[in-house]
């Protein structure tokens, strides 16, 4: 028999996420700039060899020493790995990235030779007024400052002098070369071998060189002040090189 016309049909509430006097939906906003900070204290840590090459690093020690959660530990150390600091390992988890030997040393100074004299003398002609303003506004941050450098501004050097030469390398307009330059991080592995505060000094000024040349649309002058500032950035690391 079907049931009366007028009998009520029970109704699903239906609950608005902004209905005044319902809990609140929105998430819990973490601190700004957690996950730059918890990157920026563990990469330093990395630079200067605190955290010895090689080394499994957990994400459960690294929340409970640095007194923050899991969540952005684990993000820092994903930004880390996209810097070749670190490698993901199957069943081990995260571990630092073991300080270069010295056939490595040799074999990217090799692949440097072959590719940046190229590259600089390549920017010389196709970089934009603009780009090359860019270039010159970031070798002006890169200038040590007064008194002995700290870790950490070598550090910071270290991660501007990798932006220089990438911006270098992708004026060429040749990602193969730009990407191949890239995934090797060279320059944050080559500034680990060592901390000497005149190191930062004497590549500035032969990053000047190399700039100037750029701005004078002098590509022979480029391609050499690159060549030039390679060797003697393998002169001024290799006795630190592993054997």
């Amino acid at each position: 028999m079907a049931p009366p016309k007028n009998q009520d049909k029970p109704r699903l509430r239906v609950v608005s996420e902004t209905s005044p006097g319902e809990l609140s939906v929105r998430p819990i906003q973490r601190p700004t700039g957690l996950v730059e900070e918890v990157y920026t204290r563990v990469r330093a840590e990395i630079m200067s060899l605190a955290i010895p090459p090689d080394t499994r690093v957990t994400i459960e020690s690294l929340a409970r020493r640095l007194g923050v959660s899991q969540t952005p530990v684990r993000e820092a150390l994903s930004m880390l790995e996209a810097k070749g600091l670190v490698t993901k390992q199957q069943f081990i988890g995260y571990c630092t990235a073991p300080i270069l030997n010295r056939l490595q040393f040799e074999e990217i100074h090799e692949i440097r030779l072959l590719l940046e004299p190229h590259a600089a003398a390549q920017a010389a002609v196709r970089m934009t007024g603009e780009q090359i303003e860019g270039l010159q506004r970031l070798l002006q941050r890169m200038a040590p400052e007064g008194g002995d450098q700290t870790r950490s501004s070598y550090d910071r050097f270290a991660e501007q002098d990798s932006e220089f030469h990438e911006r270098i390398a992708m004026a060429t307009g040749n990602m193969l070369i730009a990407d191949s330059l890239a995934r090797m991080h060279i320059h944050l592995h080559i500034f680990r071998l060592c901390f000497k505060s005149r190191i930062a000094s004497d590549a500035h000024d032969e990053h000047a060189g190399l700039v100037a040349a750029i701005a004078a649309r002098d590509g022979a002058g480029a391609e050499s002040a690159m060549r030039a500032h390679i060797l003697k950035s393998r002169e001024r690391f290799v006795q630190f090189a592993q054997p």
